[in-house]
């Protein structure tokens, strides 16, 4: 079995996670959107797991001519990624890339943090840290605008909507390719029920409201308003 990883699959980044959940390109436009209430001038914005930061660069582009102040910093781990970097820095400088673990990043100044399907990666322990972090950092009346896949509380539910997520993505990949992958993120991935998740956040001081979901993957925005 071939390693799966984001950054190298054969679709590349993008392309692959739209094919993989139903309404992504929804979702993505919807963080867009959002962030027009929350970017300010003289702040940072940061996106955690950037992948290939496309998130930030679109948001240069939407916000340059009335918030031309801002500081745009994507998180990545993943080295993969890492190679497209240096032209982006040429190209947008607004932005900045922060190579290495979240946990060791510094929030500071935030008018707007996102995370697109980056906590569900995070050890379970790691989590509510980085959700306290992310609110220590925000400035007041700043929003963490995030999407996870989590897990629905009712089993029969949650059976459900797994083998409808599972024929939605026959059609795009195959059964291997499918089942591979499943195999592969085992132990990468650790989602949340919906309430675990949402109480970490209450918990850290944050309002928390879902905007988006399809299947089991929402998309929420959770409020710093104190």
């Amino acid at each position: 079995m071939t390693k799966f990883t984001f950054a190298t699959s054969k679709e590349k980044f993008d392309h692959h996670i739209e094919l993989s959940i139903r309404g992504y390109i929804n979702l993505w436009s919807d963080v867009l959107s959002l962030s027009k209430y929350f970017v300010e001038d003289y702040t940072e914005v940061v996106d955690l797991g950037c992948s290939t930061g496309k998130l930030l660069k679109a948001m240069i582009k939407q916000n340059k001519e009335h918030i031309p102040q801002a500081r745009y910093t994507g998180i990545e781990i993943e080295e993969e990624f890492f190679k497209d970097y240096e032209k982006d820095l040429n190209e947008y400088d607004q932005l900045n890339y922060f190579k290495g673990d979240v946990r060791k990043y510094d929030f500071k100044n935030c008018s707007l943090v996102t995370s697109i399907f980056t906590l569900q990666f995070m050890k379970p322990k790691d989590r509510e840290k980085v959700i306290n972090k992310i609110y220590s950092g925000l400035n007041k009346n700043g929003a963490f605008i995030f999407s996870e896949k989590i897990f629905i509380s009712n089993p029969k539910i949650q059976d459900m909507m797994t083998f409808m997520f599972y024929d939605y993505k026959r059609k795009k990949f195959s059964d291997k390719e499918i089942l591979d992958k499943e195999i592969q993120l085992r132990h990468m991935m650790k989602p949340n029920i919906k309430l675990e998740l949402y109480d970490m956040l209450k918990k850290a001081g944050f309002e928390v409201h879902t905007f988006w979901q399809n299947f089991n993957f929402i998309g929420a925005i959770a409020l710093k308003d104190k």
